[in-house]
């Protein structure tokens, strides 16, 4: 789809003689992977009409239909259809596949939206009652810094989201075609360029948010929240909504349509978007689409930001046609017209992407099809303007944010490690119920963090003996009594109920870190904090393309081994092998460990390493 005025550019989708180590040389290099070993070529679109997602975000008239009409049946479950259009207003249908039967048990899924991970005092205390009353009893932190909550029954489903969104929350844009939540570095210190990170975060979700009014008519009964997006009254001094309609006449707004940015069918796929500082990679800034990188001017206060495009984790085994991607440097973009560009991105996404083929719908292809110059110019026809060269910025570094920081306004803020994410009650270790405390007591606010974990924000010095205790009394672990495997390791849910798991993560990643904790202190590596992730499918929720050592579920019991990507997190990693047997996992590490401590250099660490020898290199 072009506009009249745009520059013509013609995608070639088929790239059959291209290597892909044509492809890589041309990244910079800490982008580059040993999927040059690997034939990325993209697959050709086959059929001409319209495929039948496309048309079903058609027929839904803004997401309304058929699930409307669904939900109100007395069905336990929903139909294919009606279960992709749940996705836009935040949740999965899924069922325990240990339980066996003719009948499934369906029970859903709701993810909210936070953006930055804010979590208010109040939002926590309701969070609490609805995953008790309604859901399994726990929540769980999610790589994108929102919670999430499991085994909620359909027939409630429109009682914990209209509470959710009553209270100045929601779950719309969560899950589908559009833009996701928007990621924010977590560390809430108070200072200008921390201080934008989180107000622009916020600024790119009102200015991305579906505005269909399918979300208020199934959920609030057409009435409108008892309070407005607390995010919205945040950054009410944008007039967001005069921006997002605004119409340079080059095509970025869809015309008479009641979603301005995305039109009918939406997005080809879903779309992501984070916000950091220079230095601050807590967030792997280069797995989103757009990443923004926050510029202050000589006078210390924003400029602008630094704009990547085409990251993403998402792929399938066996289909060389689809894979990780770190994403690369577009330019700089002064903050007055940062939210055109913005508009100029999604549109060029929402008009060139691939709707063919849909696991080739990803920004990032397009970027890899055309080439970073080439999608330059072609975002440059919707914007009307060059755009700026990339402005020189510290290097990343990773950071977690764990533990006591002061953040720069008198008071403090606890990083509190989460494993894997699940908040929850189980024997002694009670630390849903100590959040609770402490949003009780102390009335605090956290944010989520991308590494699935939780920062309390805003502690007077005086209350921080009072925050130990309670953590104590709860059974949660002081921060120096948890393994830096652990605290540096994610891994997603997968089984029992995602629906994509191929195996076990989550409920078997503790048992692989204490196995590599045994190896690591057997061989003299006691010392070494290798950043490990773990997924049960390679769509890539827990990012594990980006990690150290990564093991990616390829069969009910196996798994693929990737190595080499960066401990600050700006590279991806390479496939080393698949089909690890579960009870391989010593075997296979021992001879890299061993290769590792006779040739690395000094202070290398384990990513770098096997990054610099490569795959071919690699002993096992």
């Amino acid at each position: 789809m072009t506009t009249k005025g745009h520059a013509v550019v013609f995608l070639t989708w088929v790239l059959a003689t291209a290597s892909t180590q044509a492809f890589t040389a041309n990244l910079p290099r800490q982008q580059r992977s040993s999927l040059t070993r690997v034939n990325m070529v993209l697959e050709k679109p086959l059929a001409k009409k319209i495929p039948k997602i496309e048309q079903l975000k058609l027929d839904s008239d803004h997401l309304v239909n058929p699930l409307r009409e669904q939900l109100s049946s007395d069905e336990m479950g929903i139909s294919k259809d009606a279960y992709q259009i749940l996705k836009y207003h935040g949740s999965y249908m899924q069922s325990n596949r240990e339980i066996k039967g003719k009948t499934k048990d369906f029970q859903f899924m709701l993810r909210l939206k936070q953006p930055a991970g804010d979590l208010s005092p109040d939002l926590y205390r309701l969070l609490d009652d609805l995953s008790r009353d309604y859901g399994q009893g726990d929540l769980r932190a999610t790589t994108r810094q929102c919670f999430q909550m499991h085994g909620i029954r359909k027939g409630n489903l429109k009682h914990v989201v209209s509470s959710i969104m009553n209270i100045g929350s929601s779950t719309v844009g969560a899950c589908g075609d559009v833009s996701r939540n928007v990621m924010c570095t977590p560390a809430p210190f108070q200072n200008p360029a921390y201080d934008a990170a989180r107000e622009w975060s916020k600024v790119c979700a009102e200015l991305f948010r579906p505005m269909s009014p399918a979300f208020n008519g199934i959920w609030l009964d057409g009435r409108q929240p008892a309070k407005p997006s607390v995010w919205a009254a945040d950054v009410q001094k944008y007039n967001i909504d005069q921006v997002m309609y605004h119409d340079n006449g080059r095509g970025i707004i869809v015309k008479n349509n009641v979603e301005p940015l995305y039109g009918d069918r939406y997005l080809p796929r879903k779309f992501k978007i984070g916000i950091t500082v220079p230095g601050d990679n807590s967030l792997d800034i280069y797995t989103n689409d757009i990443g923004l990188v926050v510029v202050l001017g000589s006078d210390g206060q924003l400029e602008g930001f630094n704009v990547m495009v085409g990251g993403g984790m998402g792929r399938t085994h066996n289909k060389a046609n689809t894979f990780a991607r770190a994403a690369d440097h577009l330019g700089f973009v002064p903050k007055e017209d940062c939210m055109e560009l913005l508009k100029s991105i999604v549109a060029t996404q929402r008009d060139h992407g691939n709707r063919e083929v849909r696991a080739n719908a990803r920004m990032k292809y397009l970027v890899h099809t055309v080439g970073i110059d080439a999608f330059k110019k072609l975002v440059e026809s919707y914007f009307g303007k060059p755009i700026q060269k990339w402005h020189p910025i510290e290097d990343f570094k990773y950071n977690d944010w764990m533990g006591w920081w002061e953040q720069g306004d008198g008071k403090l803020f606890y990083g509190q490690h989460v494993e894997n994410g699940r908040v929850k009650d189980e024997g002694s270790f009670r630390l849903k119920s100590a959040i609770r405390a402490l949003v009780d007591r102390y009335n605090i606010e956290t944010i989520i963090s991308p590494t699935q974990s939780l920062i309390f924000t805003g502690i007077n010095p005086q209350d921080k003996a009072g925050v130990d205790t309670i953590l104590r009394e709860h059974g949660v672990l002081p921060l120096e009594q948890v393994d830096p495997l652990n605290r540096l390791a994610m891994s997603c849910p997968a089984l029992p109920l995602c629906g994509l798991a191929q195996t076990e993560a989550e409920r078997i990643m503790p048992s692989y870190l204490a196995r590599i904790r045994a190896l690591l202190n057997s061989m003299n590596l006691s010392d070494e904090e290798i950043l490990i992730r773990m997924t049960g499918c390679p769509n890539g929720c827990a990012r594990p393309y980006m990690a150290e050592l990564a093991f990616v579920g390829d069969g009910p019991k196996s798994y693929q081994v990737w190595l080499g990507g960066s401990p600050v997190l700006t590279r991806t990693a390479y496939p080393f092998m698949a089909k690890m047997d579960v009870d391989a996992l010593e075997t296979t590490l021992e001879p890299i460990l061993a290769m590792f401590i006779s040739d690395r250099y000094q202070f290398e660490q384990f990513g770098d390493f096997c990054h610099r020898v490569g795959p071919s290199a690699i002993e096992y």
